[in-house]
């Protein structure tokens, strides 16, 4: 049977010239750690961690202080100056086609200046080209991403724009990003920075994917260039990526005729051959049906994954048939953590379960096998993979720890940072404990098993979603529910879901009060109503106190002069003393309506909180003014009254 391996397979220049600094410096006796994966490959990654060297993720974690190498993919400018900092030697082992896009980038600069980048904003390589941007940056991975983001772009004909792209970006897609930019942007200066021999490696892939019935990609599952190959070849016909030889099955080449092999940048040579003699040795025309058959009833052994079936259930097991003559069987231990479950809930017979070997019993012919085990493994891989994906997860908060919390998805269990864990750095981390939470995985280390996420990121893109959201619908006197963010002396913030707006002191009580406070507190669920716009700012001011609860409102519908009531004395002055009638509305007993007796100061009589009975003589809704008299209740003849009349009143506001 023909097998063809693309003649660019393997190591690119970039890589090779990395991977050849470690090894130099290793033969001349240096200590080194790499600040980060050299390559995305692990076998490679072992082999170098076999001779000594570690993977730091952090400049700071460099504790023995040894030679750290930059990866091909580059870092940020602050990462250069942290090493000198601290008194670091360092290899840079940058690719050459990386660093010429950091000075283009670096160079481009203004007031009105704005740079594209095409690629994966998760990967270190187009971080670390963000990091030598010396203006406002706009990332994205299809064209169609590229117009959305440029249609809300204001002013776009003032801005001078600079286009690159990501070394391993897809060919086809960057042609088509070039002719929707070119359509937006006027100032528009273009530089095809896709690596000579990235583009070289998809052509050579669609090509031997159009003439092979099946093809294998090699290389690491976190390799951006491999992934972007395994999709070429997918859409033009069926593909398997495969990290070593070792995970070819010969059952799903049976009846292929022409098989095409291609492999990512990172992969080394040593793979390539394995996997191409692995594939001569299953792929004769000589096999015959019947060695098909046997194959199909090969042995089994520990580690490998197999797919089951569901023979019978037990309460303790359950009992599967793996196409071996082994018995093959999961205890419940095996089939889920939670202790109360139960085998008859889980399974029932004739399911088919993927399922891992963990110990074969020849003597015996037993096999025991986990399917819990394998969801870890798949639900590792998984989380190792959204950090290039960016898919959103979904977890529950199990632990606070030490500067963060873990969630648990998939059976992993990955670590956020507390600045990563919510919005505001005051924010309890203990109310998340057991809550469920969405999050992105921004880094991995596969050899330590680590993955690193972020809440932060997902509340930040919903904020956005929401915000933008809420500009198109707000207008002026629109009533929303939001959540007391913070207070200050002068009001407060009230989150309407996505937009912050703020209640002035004055707006929050139709009383006098010293703080916000008194009448809100934070994370209180208020009612609000938008007071006044300004779209341009970003600010909107926003009413809380109601019409309803205007006391002058509630005096109007309860008293009128003549009313007889109980008030309380509030605060005395030379000329009379005022009294609370309702809270928010103070009426003035002028010093002549306090006694029958002439008096030389209202303290002679009355006291601070003092509680006496007044009668209402005149009320002025325009002034906010009203008089009040004891005195008129102390005698009843009419030139009293009159008297009462035309006493002085003063308003509230006095």
């Amino acid at each position: 049977m023909p097998i063809k391996i693309a003649k660019s397979a393997g190591f690119c220049f970039g890589v090779r010239r990395a991977v050849d600094m470690i090894e130099q410096a290793l033969d001349r006796g240096e200590s080194i750690c790499t600040l980060g994966p050299i390559i995305h490959n692990q076998q490679m990654v072992d082999q170098l961690a076999s001779r000594g060297v570690n993977i730091i993720d952090q400049v700071d974690e460099n504790t023995q202080g040894k030679t750290v190498v930059i990866r091909s993919h580059g870092v940020a400018p602050e990462v250069y100056s942290r090493l000198t900092e601290l008194g670091y030697s360092y290899l840079d082992a940058t690719c050459p086609f990386v660093a010429k896009i950091h000075q283009i980038v670096s160079e481009h600069q203004g007031e009105n200046a704005v740079t594209l980048i095409a690629g994966d904003e998760n990967h270190p390589e187009v971080r670390a080209i963000v990091g030598h941007c010396q203006c406002p940056v706009i990332l994205f991975q299809t064209a169609e991403e590229a117009a959305k983001k440029l249609e809300n772009l204001p002013n776009c004909d003032q801005i001078s724009f600079l286009l690159v792209a990501q070394t391993t970006f897809n060919a086809k897609e960057w042609e088509n990003c070039v002719k929707t930019i070119k359509k937006v942007c006027t100032k528009l200066k273009i530089f095809d920075t896709i690596c000579s021999a990235t583009a070289l490696r998809q052509n050579e892939a669609r090509e031997l994917a159009a003439w092979a019935d099946k093809m294998i990609v090699v290389g690491g599952r976190h390799s951006s260039n491999t992934g972007k190959l395994y999709a070429i070849c997918q859409e033009i016909c069926p593909t398997i990526l495969v990290e070593t030889a070792q995970e070819l099955n010969p059952r799903d080449f049976v009846g292929v005729s022409n098989l095409g092999v291609t492999a990512g940048a990172s992969t080394p040579a040593c793979i390539i051959k394995e996997v191409q003699k692995t594939m001569s040795e299953i792929l004769t025309d000589e096999l015959s049906f019947e060695e098909m058959l046997d194959l199909s009833f090969k042995n089994t052994y520990t580690g490998e994954k197999v797919t089951a079936v569901v023979t019978s259930v037990a309460p303790n097991e359950v009992a599967v048939d793996i196409g071996t003559k082994h018995a093959g069987y999961v205890p419940l231990s095996e089939l889920t953590d939670d202790p109360s479950a139960k085998t008859e809930d889980l399974v029932k017979k004739g399911d088919q379960l993927e399922l891992i070997v963990l110990r074969v019993n020849d003597v015996e012919g037993t096999v025991m096998l986990s399917k819990k085990r394998l969801d870890a493994i798949a639900g590792f891989e998984k989380v190792m993979g959204a950090v290039d994906s960016g898919e959103i997860l979904e977890g529950v908060v199990t632990e606070v720890v030490k500067g963060g919390v873990l969630a648990l998805t998939n059976g992993v269990k990955v670590f956020i940072p507390a600045s990563q864990a919510t919005n505001s750095r005051n924010d309890n981390l203990e109310d998340l404990l057991k809550k469920p939470v969405q999050f992105k995985i921004l880094e991995v280390n596969r050899q330590r098993r680590r993955a690193v996420g972020s809440i932060k990121a997902v509340l930040k893109e919903q904020r956005k979603a929401l915000e933008e959201q809420f500009w198109q619908d707000v207008e002026v006197g629109k009533v929303y529910q939001g959540t007391v963010k913070s207070l200050t002396d002068y009001g407060a913030f009230i989150d309407l879901g996505g937009v912050d707006g703020m209640v002035h002191i004055s707006e929050l009580s139709w009383s006098k009060i010293k703080h916000p406070s008194q009448v809100v507190k934070v994370g209180d669920l208020v009612e609000v109503y938008v007071k006044d716009i300004d779209p341009e700012k970003k600010k909107i001011s926003l009413g809380y106190k109601k019409n309803e609860d205007n006391p002058w409102e509630i005096l109007k519908k309860n008293y009128e002069v003549g009313s007889v009531v109980e008030v309380k004395i509030v605060s005395l002055t030379a000329f009379g003393a005022f009294a609370q009638i309702i809270p928010g509305v103070d009426g003035l007993i002028h010093i002549s309506q306090i006694s029958n007796e002439r008096i030389n100061k209202p303290a002679d009589v009355l006291s601070v909180g003092q509680t006496v009975t007044v009668k209402i003589t005149d009320i002025d809704f325009d002034k906010k003014r009203i008089s009040l008299s004891m005195k008129a209740l102390l005698q009843k003849d009419e030139p009293a009254e009159e008297e009462a009349a035309q006493a002085p009143a003063a308003s509230t506001e006095e």
